[in-house]
């Protein structure tokens, strides 16, 4: 009677991330961490950017308000930019509250295609002591994490929010042109585990609902995409760890060019899945992907190449069209809501504080505020007084308005 089999004990995974790869070099390395600070310092500036102006005083208050008192800065009337920016400032809050609505119904959109395609797999647990299972202790994956489903669109993923699971294609252990050796289908796997550690779908669901709620600044998107780009890196690393950078980049080299069966989903691969090869998101619902290549094919090169360990360079999607569009909308932002903070004069000489369309000050008759912006630009005589703070167009106590003015 032969002795029980004994399962592999699973190989020490270091946390992803953890400490850099001995394969990468000095200068790729610097040059990816440098791309990793830049886009996590790009992504919460430009959401603290967006968000505190528009938020900021409501959630803060305006305890301190450093425009107080203040009228004009140089010839630039403050009172006639409040006029002219409110609208703007109210439809930045109107933007937002529609941006967030909008992620809210994206994210449960993608919730409901994610049931409807991966509840009719028929996923299996990998059984003890067969390829799979061999596989995910190799890679360190909890075998009871995964789900092998022939037919696969894509040779493997990993999905879920708050308990992710791998899915990976049964044709990667049969006989045929899509077989991989037993290294590299752990190698596969232990990528898979990287995302299941970070909780790399979950993470990537709120990158994509923050860039919705606001789509009104270009570029967020980009950067999103970026930060998904270096998940893939960091998984890459955690595998090599695992198994070796040369068998990583076998794998990926292998499963470039995947295709699916023709007979596979009629669905989109859900938006909040991870895949091995990265695949394209862009297929419109109820077209199948069968000859769609499921890798890009410029992050590939690099992934292959620093395994390999060549020096490469990080790409970014995000293009200075794009940035230029965003810092004009962050302008357009932070004046209306500086704006915003800025109180509005009263008329406290007559029948107590009334609002500004009846104040003394800046009362525009028969001309618009944009003609009063620059109201002192060039005015001299006695509508400004010795301390040089009051408007020149305003009306003194019982003398009638100037012409053209108020």
């Amino acid at each position: 009677m032969k002795p029980p089999r004994r399962s592999p004990a699973p190989p020490p995974a270091a946390a992803p991330g953890a400490s850099a790869p001995s394969y990468l070099r000095a200068s790729t390395r610097a040059r990816e961490n440098r791309q990793r600070r830049v886009l996590l310092l790009g992504m919460a500036t430009a959401v603290l950017l967006a968000l505190a102006p528009v938020v900021g005083r409501h959630v803060i208050g305006a305890a301190h308000q450093p425009l107080t008192g203040i009228d004009h800065i140089g010839a630039l009337c403050l009172v006639a930019l409040h006029v002219l920016l409110t609208p703007v400032h109210e439809a930045l809050h109107v933007l937002l509250a529609g941006g967030f609505a909008y992620a809210v119904w994206d994210r449960a959109r993608a919730w409901r295609r994610a049931r409807r395609a991966l509840t009719p797999l028929d996923g299996v647990v990998p059984a003890r002591g067969d390829a799979f299972w061999e596989a995910a202790a190799r890679g360190g994956l909890d075998p009871a994490r995964l789900r092998v489903v022939a037919g696969l669109p894509s040779p493997a993923f990993t999905a879920g929010w708050l308990s992710p699971v791998v899915y990976v294609a049964r044709e990667l252990v049969e006989d045929g042109p899509r077989r991989l050796p037993p290294e590299e289908l752990a190698a596969v796997i232990a990528h898979e585990r990287a995302h299941v550690v970070r909780r790399d779908p979950l993470r990537f669901s709120l990158l994509r609902a923050t860039a919705k709620t606001l789509f009104w600044i270009p570029g967020l998107r980009g950067l999103a995409d970026d930060v998904a780009d270096e998940a893939e890196i960091r998984a890459d690393d955690a595998a090599a760890a695992v198994v070796g950078p040369l068998t990583l980049a076998s794998a990926l080299v292998a499963l470039a060019a995947w295709r699916p069966p023709a007979a596979a989903f009629g669905e989109p691969m859900p938006d909040y899945t991870v895949g091995f090869a990265h695949p394209v998101r862009s297929m419109p619902t109820g077209v199948s992907r069968a000859g769609v290549p499921f890798v890009r094919h410029d992050l590939l090169d690099r992934r292959v190449r620093r395994l390999a360990g060549e020096d490469t360079t990080p790409a970014s999607r995000v293009t200075r069209r794009s940035l230029a569009s965003a810092a004009a909308a962050l302008v357009v932002v932070w004046t209306s809501g500086l704006v915003d903070v800025h109180e509005l004069p009263h008329d406290t000489a007559a029948s107590g504080a009334v609002a500004v369309a009846h104040a003394a000050h800046c009362h525009h008759l028969r001309t618009s505020a944009i003609s009063h912006l620059f109201c002192r630009l060039g005015a001299t005589g006695g509508w400004i007084t010795p301390g040089g703070s009051d408007c020149p167009h305003r009306a003194r106590p019982g003398a009638p308005p100037p012409i053209g003015g108020a």
